[in-house]
């Protein structure tokens, strides 16, 4: 229960009930982020499902639309940004790495800060949900971090991030495959139970391997901002081809 409860701290906004930290499970608590995103996936669906009850129209989209980043204390879209900063300079790659680390906001970061949000509001405003369908929110945050946790267990991290320490004695394979078998169980599970808007999960997986590619292809390794940006994107995606679904 130790890295469930690491995740949580780290990876959800409200306050965690237990307080436990252990430096020697950080794989153990990537493979927990899925769990994470069950419950912000959960809670994103119990507010849909209110704001539908309530007629709220566009200003229950707006709040749908950032609920996701409020509930992970938007961490996520800190990486998000940095990215943009960083690869939008169209600098070297040195000169991009060191924009990746600057905590300073560019002019990219915003821009594409404001073209995610008007994105995520129309996906949001777009989705019409009913009955079972809103079993559709809850796993589309877990298949994404899913995704995520294989990602950053099995490929190379850039030199100068924070990954390249955490895993320096190597992962277990358990720990390095458990994260795709669990892909595998959200993807097949979420059309049988919510319908055809469950196929939305093939399109929020798709966004999220193309960015976290590029980007990766673009810096030369993985790192925390890297999986921040493909997680956003990746439940952008999700979220546009359930509206479109």
């Amino acid at each position: 229960m130790t890295p469930f409860f690491m995740a949580w701290g780290m990876f959800f906004m409200i306050p965690c009930p237990v307080k436990k930290w252990d430096s020697g499970k950080y794989p153990q608590m990537l493979v927990c982020m899925p769990f994470i995103g069950l419950l912000i996936g959960l809670l994103t669906a119990v507010a849909a499902w209110i704001l539908n009850r309530l007629n709220a129209g566009l200003f229950g989209a707006g709040i749908l639309a950032v609920l996701p980043w409020i509930l992970t204390g938007f961490i996520h879209l800190d990486g998000y940004m940095d990215c943009a900063d960083a690869i939008l300079s169209r600098r070297n790659r040195e000169e991009r790495l060191r924009i990746l680390k600057d905590s300073h906001v560019g002019s990219f970061a915003v821009i594409m800060m404001v073209i995610l949000g008007i994105l995520q509001f129309a996906s949001c405003a777009g989705i019409h949900l009913g009955g079972r369908q809103y079993l559709a929110l809850v796993f589309i945050p877990a298949v994404i971090r899913s995704c995520t946790a294989f990602a950053v267990l099995n490929l190379k991290p850039l030199p100068t991030s924070s990954y390249a320490k955490m895993f320096r004695d190597g992962v277990p394979a358990l720990y390095r495959y458990l994260p795709i078998l669990l892909t595998v169980i959200f993807a097949v599970l979420c059309p049988v139970l919510a319908g055809r808007k469950g196929l939305c999960l093939l399109f929020g997986i798709a966004g999220f391997a193309c960015t976290l590619l590029y980007n990766r292809a673009d810096l030369g390794g993985m790192s925390g901002d890297i999986s921040g940006a493909s997680i956003t994107i990746g439940e952008l995606c999700a979220l546009a081809a359930l509206a479109l679904l």
